[in-house]
């Protein structure tokens, strides 16, 4: 069996209605001033206000930082930091999608241990203690509350970066499915997509554990149960709290499995053409799979089930693989590179940028350039 360092930092808080108290959540923690990271979105929605409110009602000071994009890169996050550094804060809470939640890491990052967010590339890079963090997601997708990296994307090349810490980690993480329902169709369908990336790659990568696996497993029950449930209806609280618990528990499979290549092959799409990260996701998700399939199988099996499997499939990759193009459907999002405006001449540049990657380090599968170019063509 893999051996595995488990270190939860983390308290999760799960229910409806739990937001309105992250007030007396941060003052049990001691904050007393607090940076509160959100994107423009959430201001505008209203829900920035009333976390906001909670923290005040429970005498603790917050001011807002909003200034960040859908994809938060380096000059971003280094802005931000010069924003806090001028408020006298001791403390972050985070609300929103994986943006907000990275944009506020990679604050946490600059503020407390200066340099560079290229400097904490990797893992365990930050000398000084990082400040107390609460983390509020509202869309069901990259589960950023459950782990101790923050994704930023160089502002220059526009590829991410992956930063961590120990101290990177939130210590609370708050999940209130009544956050999710004002987003909009399509960030609801991209966020699931991208969660159900998680519980699939993790679930048979190179660093999956006797831990790990259960977590991959009951994120895709959750996950692949809810999904076309909630497209449909959208009121729907109960595919909601699925889609949101699955969405974290993915999360924590990813701090201690890490992903695969269809990560790899989707951050370069997103840096080279601005192809939102579960648009890619979708179109490349079920092309990894059946790529693995000669590898993965078992892993593919036990993800699925037996009650789960297509009777005229004959291999679990294909058989998953349909499933996720399903969802593609089912979400009205593009299954095609040529789809998203990519042209045919880019796949070898795309492919060389998907080998640098290092979440393709984790695929069951070796995974080079040669073997993206592979995934990019039957993708096209």
């Amino acid at each position: 069996m893999v051996p595995f360092d488990f270190q939860p930092r983390t308290r999760v808080i799960f229910g409806r209605g739990w937001a309105d108290r992250t007030g007396q959540l941060a003052r049990e923690l001691a904050f007393t001033r607090a940076l509160l990271v959100s994107d423009p979105g959430l201001v505008r929605a209203g829900h920035t206000a009333a976390i906001q409110q909670s923290l005040q009602a429970a005498g603790v000071g917050a001011i807002t930082y909003s200034e960040f994009g859908e994809n938060p890169d380096s000059a971003m996050v280094a802005a931000g930091a010069r924003f806090a550094a001028q408020q006298g804060i001791d403390s972050i809470v985070a609300l929103g999608g994986g943006s907000s939640l990275d944009c506020a890491k990679g604050i946490n990052f600059l503020l407390t241990n200066g340099g560079e967010i290229a400097d904490y590339r990797g893992y365990g890079k930050a000398a000084a203690p990082l400040l107390p963090m609460i983390g509020v997601p509202t869309t069901a997708g990259t589960g950023s509350e459950a782990q101790s990296y923050a994704v930023i994307a160089d502002a220059r090349t526009r590829m991410k970066m992956a930063c961590g810490a120990p101290g990177a980690a939130f210590r609370v993480a708050v999940l209130d499915a009544e956050l999710t329902v004002s987003a909009p169709a399509r960030v609801t369908a991209t966020a699931g997509i991208d969660a159900i990336a998680h519980a699939v790659e993790t679930a048979v990568s190179t660093r999956r554990t006797a831990l790990s696996g259960p977590l991959s497993h009951e994120a895709w029950r959750l996950l692949s149960d809810a999904f076309e449930r909630v497209l449909l209806h959208p009121s729907d609280m109960e595919a909601r709290e699925a889609m949101l618990l699955g969405a974290h528990l993915a999360g924590m499979a990813i701090e201690n499995a890490m992903l695969g290549a269809a990560h790899a092959c989707a951050n370069p799409l997103t840096a080279r053409f601005d192809v939102t990260h579960g648009v890619a996701l979708g179109v490349f998700l079920p092309h990894v799979v059946r790529w693995n399939g000669t590898v993965a199988r078992e892993g593919y099996t036990a993800l699925l089930g037996a009650p789960r499997r297509r009777a005229r499939d004959m291999e679990p990759a294909e058989s998953l693989a349909r499933r996720l193009e399903d969802f593609t459907r089912a979400a009205g999002l593009p299954s095609r590179l040529e789809e998203v405006g990519v042209p045919e001449a880019a796949l070898p540049e795309l492919a060389e940028l998907a080998a640098q990657q290092w979440t393709g380090g984790f695929n069951p599968r070796p995974f080079d350039a040669a073997g993206a170019l592979e995934i990019y063509r039957a993708g096209y």
